[in-house]
């Protein structure tokens, strides 16, 4: 029996490993604008208003700003937070203009170009999106007793992650384009005695190719 539970442990291990080693990934670009950004612009990115549903995590749009603005590739981004409040209301979300045609007439308002022109920002990113879990199964059960403690079995699911980057030109009120990224993979959890866990990281795998892309996006030219 013992060595049984044994085999079990390894296989389950093996399997564990195999699968949480398994991610896909998916980028797609749609470009409007050529993007080649100069010296001194900047580049700020904002949770995207929703009427349904949720917004990108602050957690995960600081991973994206800090790799866009990391690398040989690297882009000056300006701080979201001081942005909206240097802009405040106008980037509210019940405020935010919805098209970047409506920039134009934000821009007409008194003070407002100015604000945008002194925190040097040209480019807006309007990102959404989220991570979830599409799919599970297995269980596992842990225990204790005097002088023994444990777990056995083997539990499994499987998380994606799909975000989207929309790029406002504010300099001339139009759509750039836009990056999004797909990615998803399969975690795992083995109890044999001590838990062991096979964790798929999909949501920051999902940062590092979106950042990745938005700098080719904003360094590639046209």
């Amino acid at each position: 029996m013992h060595s049984r539970a044994i085999r079990f442990s390894l296989l389950a291990v093996a399997v564990a490993s195999a699968l949480g080693g398994c991610m896909n990934a998916r980028i797609e670009e749609s470009r409007e604008l050529p993007t080649q950004i100069a010296s001194g612009e900047a580049v700020v990115i904002l949770a995207k208003p929703q009427i349904e549903g949720t917004s990108a995590e602050d957690d995960f749009m600081d991973c994206v700003g800090r790799g866009l603005a990391s690398g040989p590739k690297s882009v000056l981004v300006h701080d979201n937070d001081r942005f909206v409040d240097e802009l405040f209301p106008w980037f509210e979300p019940a405020t935010a203009p919805s098209r970047p045609e409506a920039v134009t007439q934000l821009l007409a308002r008194p003070g407002v170009s100015e604000r945008v022109a002194a925190s040097g920002v040209r480019y807006l990113v309007w990102l959404d999106g989220g991570t979830r879990k599409i799919d599970g199964g297995g269980s596992i059960a842990c225990g204790a007793a005097p002088g023994a403690a444990g777990c056995i079995g083997f539990g499994w699911w499987e998380n994606e992650s799909n975000f989207e980057a929309t790029i406002w030109d504010l300099k001339q009120a139009k759509s750039a384009g836009s990056v999004g990224t797909n990615v998803s993979g399969t975690s795992a959890i083995v109890g044999a005695v001590v838990p062991l866990p096979f964790i798929a990281r999909v949501e920051n795998t999902a940062c590092n190719r979106l950042a990745d892309q938005l700098q080719s996006f904003f360094t590639g030219g046209g």
